[in-house]
């Protein structure tokens, strides 16, 4: 889910990170050219590439990475020729389901929704393959918009390619010399963007993934779509919060209530708030849905809860993140306030690895925000948010970035932005991607 109402901070980090990478940075000024390498190599296969958040759409007029596109073949190109890059690892929300018109068709068939969006995105796919024939690994894991893509289309699309998946619309891949390095989306963590195969079952009859992101992804979409119409929405508020300490179940859910209503009220469409507009014949779901299905009131009996779809949607929390294998859990409440805490990621790859003892992790790569984010800690462990490659990135300064691990006895790192005429720019040295 594209996070519309989610700030992250950007801080400054260490410089001593510059050092990850220095072959490349010696070669990061010149001229762009698809025949040359991106960096002098170094001897040995040393290195992890990754990316996210590529976002190929079905069709060009409802895809956020449509410019970007020959610049990604431009890059991959390149990388094939980078005689030290061990694995490229795409890291989720690689293609998009999520990004479509509140009045984008029904369909009955992901996985032939899926081939349309590959065949849409040919040439990509056609570079991807010459990355594994150059040697290359490639590795891909499951991203929240495209968490309903079947491991066998991919598999069609790509023999050969590796695919990272641990639970149901989730993935995460460990690798390096002594798997210090871990990869995932990071939408596991985020209440809105998770998979969801728990609250709306009785709508679906039990077959279900999507959260709540997927609907807000298809307003926010149509919002896009529509030239970003200005529509003052009188919906409904929640004046009183109920007390955290003797009531936490409503406390939660109007924490919900707020987080959801204020992104609701930056995105207005021009679709009504009671409008059945949104046809769905996927996972599970067979009806029409308005704005107003998803959205939670105050009832007359004092609850707090949506009408429709995701009821009492606090109260599924905990088991959903043990259904979606997360190794320290967190409070609802700390889920739903994560979506406006600045550190909200980075505190989850500390306490989800870095500083879980039952695990050995030097480095962590998330995607999901499209903020690129590089920490390196007091311990030499470093944290990074690889960003996106969509064409506009309106959550941060830079798009098309890409994250660099040197894997050995001790691991480095980098992050960097790729420009349009081929050069490259680490941004690494400028913290969280802020250019400050």
């Amino acid at each position: 889910m594209k996070k519309k109402f989610a700030i992250i901070s950007i801080t400054l980090c260490g410089m001593l990170a510059i050092l990850a990478l220095g072959s490349c940075r010696n070669v990061m000024e010149k001229a762009g050219d698809s025949s040359q390498k991106l960096w002098d190599p170094s001897p040995s296969a040393d290195k992890i590439v990754v990316i996210s958040d590529i976002h190929l759409g079905i069709d060009d007029s409802m895809a956020e990475n449509v410019e970007n596109k020959p610049i990604l073949i431009d890059f991959l190109k390149r990388l094939q020729k980078t005689t030290d890059v061990r694995e490229l690892v795409i890291a989720g929300d690689f293609l998009d389901e999520w990004y479509l018109a509140l009045d984008y068709p029904a369909y009955l068939d992901s996985s032939d929704f899926y081939r349309k969006v590959i065949a849409n995105n040919k040439e990509v796919f056609d570079e991807l393959k010459n990355v594994m024939a150059s040697g290359i690994k490639l590795v891909y894991i499951v991203g929240n918009h495209d968490m309903l893509l079947e491991s066998g289309v991919l598999d069609e699309a790509l023999p050969g390619i590796v695919q990272a998946r641990d639970s149901k619309g989730l993935g995460v891949y460990y690798t390096g010399d002594r798997n210090e390095i871990v990869i995932e989306h990071s939408h596991r963590y985020d209440v809105f963007s998770a998979p969801d195969t728990i609250t709306n079952k009785e709508i679906t009859g039990g077959e279900t993934t999507l959260p709540p992101g997927y609907f807000f992804a298809r307003i926010a979409a149509s919002w896009v779509i529509q030239g970003r119409p200005e529509i003052q929405r009188g919906y409904p508020v929640i004046t009183a919060a109920p007390d955290k300490d003797t009531d936490p179940d409503r406390y939660g859910a109007y924490l919900y209530h707020r987080v959801l209503g204020s992104a609701l009220s930056a995105v207005t469409p021009n679709e009504g708030f009671a409008d059945k507009v949104l046809g769905m014949d996927i996972d599970g779901y067979h009806g029409h849905y308005s704005i107003q299905d998803l959205y939670p009131v105050l009832g007359v009996d004092e609850s707090i809860t949506a009408p429709v779809l995701y009821k009492n949607f606090q109260r599924t929390w905990d088991e959903r993140q043990r259904v979606n294998n997360v190794k320290v859990k967190n409070s609802f409440e700390q889920a739903v306030a994560g979506a406006l805490d600045s550190g909200f990621y980075f505190e989850q790859a500390k306490v989800q690895y870095l500083q879980n003892p039952d695990e050995n992790i030097s480095v962590v790569v998330f995607g999901h925000t499209h903020i690129p984010v590089f920490e390196k800690m007091e311990s030499g462990k470093f944290y990074i948010n690889d960003g996106t490659w969509i064409d506009h990135n309106s959550n941060a300064p830079f798009t098309r970035t890409f994250a660099v691990i040197t894997t050995g006895e001790a691991n480095n790192a980098a992050l960097y932005t790729y420009n349009a005429n081929g050069t490259f720019t680490d941004i690494s040295i400028k913290g969280r991607g802020s250019g400050s």
